[in-house]
């Protein structure tokens, strides 16, 4: 099997790779926003009680 990826080339592979690892970045990035959205609204909604 190796062989065969050997005669094919890597690039396909490493930029499968890349686009997987961009896709998690891209999630945990998306994720992390929307748990700090929460918070701050969280915040706002605290604030506005107070008042």
């Amino acid at each position: 099997m190796r062989t065969a990826l050997r005669l094919l080339g890597d690039d396909g592979a490493s930029m499968v790779e890349y686009a997987i690892l961009a896709s998690l970045i891209a999630a945990v990035c998306i994720a992390i926003v929307a748990l700090i959205g929460i918070n701050v609204e969280n915040l706002f909604d605290a604030a506005n009680k107070q008042l």
